[in-house]
Protein backbone atom coordinates (compact mmCIF):
# COMPACT_ATOMS: atom_id res chain seq x y z
CA UNK A 1 0.00 0.00 0.00
CA UNK A 2 1.68 3.53 -0.90
CA UNK A 3 1.25 6.57 1.33
CA UNK A 4 -0.31 8.54 -1.68
CA UNK A 5 -3.35 10.63 -1.42
CA UNK A 6 -6.54 9.36 -1.16
CA UNK A 7 -8.97 9.04 -4.24
CA UNK A 8 -10.16 12.80 -4.86
CA UNK A 9 -13.36 13.99 -6.61
CA UNK A 10 -12.76 14.66 -10.30
CA UNK A 11 -11.89 18.79 -10.69
CA UNK A 12 -15.94 18.86 -12.45
CA UNK A 13 -17.75 17.59 -9.47
CA UNK A 14 -20.63 17.11 -11.44
CA UNK A 15 -23.11 15.45 -9.33
CA UNK A 16 -23.37 18.14 -6.58
CA UNK A 17 -25.86 20.24 -6.66
CA UNK A 18 -28.04 21.93 -3.91
CA UNK A 19 -31.45 21.35 -3.01
CA UNK A 20 -34.64 23.20 -1.91
CA UNK A 21 -37.67 21.74 0.38
CA UNK A 22 -40.79 23.16 0.32
CA UNK A 23 -42.69 22.55 3.64
CA UNK A 24 -42.14 20.01 5.77
CA UNK A 25 -43.51 17.12 4.10
CA UNK A 26 -42.16 17.79 0.82
CA UNK A 27 -39.10 15.35 -0.64
CA UNK A 28 -36.36 18.04 -1.32
CA UNK A 29 -35.80 18.74 -4.64
CA UNK A 30 -32.32 18.93 -6.20
CA UNK A 31 -31.10 21.66 -8.53
CA UNK A 32 -29.99 19.88 -11.46
CA UNK A 33 -32.07 21.90 -13.30
CA UNK A 34 -34.08 24.72 -12.58
CA UNK A 35 -37.04 24.96 -10.16
CA UNK A 36 -40.31 26.85 -10.68
CA UNK A 37 -42.41 27.02 -7.86
CA UNK A 38 -46.36 28.15 -8.05
CA UNK A 39 -49.97 27.34 -7.72
CA UNK A 40 -49.55 25.56 -11.72
CA UNK A 41 -46.47 26.44 -12.84
CA UNK A 42 -44.97 26.79 -16.63
CA UNK A 43 -42.28 26.57 -18.37
CA UNK A 44 -40.98 29.84 -20.16
CA UNK A 45 -41.98 29.87 -23.46
CA UNK A 46 -38.43 30.35 -24.62
CA UNK A 47 -36.71 28.11 -22.62
CA UNK A 48 -32.64 28.19 -21.99
CA UNK A 49 -30.43 25.37 -20.85
CA UNK A 50 -32.44 22.20 -19.87
CA UNK A 51 -36.15 22.88 -19.21
CA UNK A 52 -37.33 23.10 -15.44
CA UNK A 53 -38.74 21.05 -12.55
CA UNK A 54 -42.28 22.04 -12.34
CA UNK A 55 -43.37 22.46 -8.43
CA UNK A 56 -46.52 22.64 -7.64
CA UNK A 57 -47.79 23.94 -4.23
CA UNK A 58 -51.24 24.46 -2.63
CA UNK A 59 -52.33 28.59 -2.28
CA UNK A 60 -55.87 28.02 -1.16
CA UNK A 61 -55.99 32.15 -0.67
CA UNK A 62 -54.74 32.26 -3.97
CA UNK A 63 -51.41 33.71 -2.46
CA UNK A 64 -48.96 32.34 -4.51
CA UNK A 65 -48.98 32.64 -8.22
CA UNK A 66 -49.55 30.54 -10.68
CA UNK A 67 -45.68 30.83 -11.52
CA UNK A 68 -44.35 32.30 -8.63
CA UNK A 69 -40.36 31.90 -7.77
CA UNK A 70 -37.68 29.81 -10.03
CA UNK A 71 -34.73 28.38 -7.81
CA UNK A 72 -31.72 27.33 -10.06
CA UNK A 73 -28.38 26.60 -9.44
CA UNK A 74 -25.27 28.60 -11.32
CA UNK A 75 -22.30 26.96 -10.59
CA UNK A 76 -21.87 26.90 -7.50
CA UNK A 77 -24.27 29.86 -5.98
CA UNK A 78 -27.99 29.31 -5.89
CA UNK A 79 -30.00 32.33 -7.33
CA UNK A 80 -33.46 32.70 -6.14
CA UNK A 81 -35.67 35.06 -9.20
CA UNK A 82 -39.61 36.61 -7.87
CA UNK A 83 -41.08 35.68 -11.80
CA UNK A 84 -43.39 39.28 -11.35
CA UNK A 85 -45.23 37.44 -8.48
CA UNK A 86 -48.61 39.22 -7.29
CA UNK A 87 -47.64 39.02 -3.90
CA UNK A 88 -43.80 39.14 -3.79
CA UNK A 89 -41.60 36.97 -1.83
CA UNK A 90 -39.64 37.34 1.09
CA UNK A 91 -36.21 36.38 1.50
CA UNK A 92 -34.43 35.37 5.17
CA UNK A 93 -31.04 34.58 4.72
CA UNK A 94 -29.68 33.74 8.07
CA UNK A 95 -28.28 36.79 10.24
CA UNK A 96 -29.90 39.35 7.70
CA UNK A 97 -32.99 41.18 7.88
CA UNK A 98 -36.27 39.97 5.78
CA UNK A 99 -36.14 41.04 2.28
CA UNK A 100 -38.89 41.59 -0.15
CA UNK A 101 -37.64 40.59 -3.48
CA UNK A 102 -39.29 43.10 -6.29
CA UNK A 103 -41.10 41.32 -8.73
CA UNK A 104 -38.83 40.11 -11.80
CA UNK A 105 -35.61 40.35 -8.89
CA UNK A 106 -33.04 37.92 -8.13
CA UNK A 107 -31.00 37.13 -5.35
CA UNK A 108 -27.93 34.63 -5.02
CA UNK A 109 -28.60 32.98 -1.39
CA UNK A 110 -26.89 30.56 0.83
CA UNK A 111 -28.36 26.97 2.46
CA UNK A 112 -30.25 27.87 5.72
CA UNK A 113 -32.10 30.47 3.34
CA UNK A 114 -35.81 30.86 3.56
CA UNK A 115 -38.07 31.70 1.20
CA UNK A 116 -41.21 33.01 1.98
CA UNK A 117 -44.43 32.59 -1.24
CA UNK A 118 -47.50 32.88 0.83
CA UNK A 119 -49.91 30.58 2.17
CA UNK A 120 -47.62 28.71 4.37
CA UNK A 121 -45.05 27.58 1.58
CA UNK A 122 -41.70 28.13 2.90
CA UNK A 123 -38.84 27.09 0.69
CA UNK A 124 -35.48 26.65 2.74
CA UNK A 125 -32.54 26.19 0.97
CA UNK A 126 -30.30 22.31 1.37
CA UNK A 127 -26.79 22.46 1.33
CA UNK A 128 -25.47 20.53 -1.69
CA UNK A 129 -25.30 17.08 -1.44
CA UNK A 130 -22.56 15.46 -3.11
CA UNK A 131 -23.03 12.10 -5.30
CA UNK A 132 -20.32 9.88 -5.48
CA UNK A 133 -20.11 6.61 -7.26
CA UNK A 134 -17.00 4.58 -7.97
CA UNK A 135 -16.58 6.08 -12.07
CA UNK A 136 -16.32 9.61 -10.06
CA UNK A 137 -13.09 8.53 -8.04
CA UNK A 138 -9.68 8.62 -9.57
CA UNK A 139 -7.57 5.80 -8.02
CA UNK A 140 -3.94 4.96 -8.88
CA UNK A 141 -3.33 1.13 -9.52
CA UNK A 142 -1.09 1.28 -6.03
CA UNK A 143 -4.04 2.46 -3.77
CA UNK A 144 -5.69 -0.58 -4.46
CA UNK A 145 -5.81 -3.98 -2.85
Amino acid sequence: MSNSAPPRLPENSRGSFYRVSIGPRSEPVTLDRPCVVGRRPSAPRIPQGPGPRLVRVPSPLKEVSSTHLEVRQLGSSVIVTDLRSTNGSVVMVPGSVPRKLRQGESVVVSPGTLVDIGDDNILQILPIKRHVDATDLEVEAGDLP
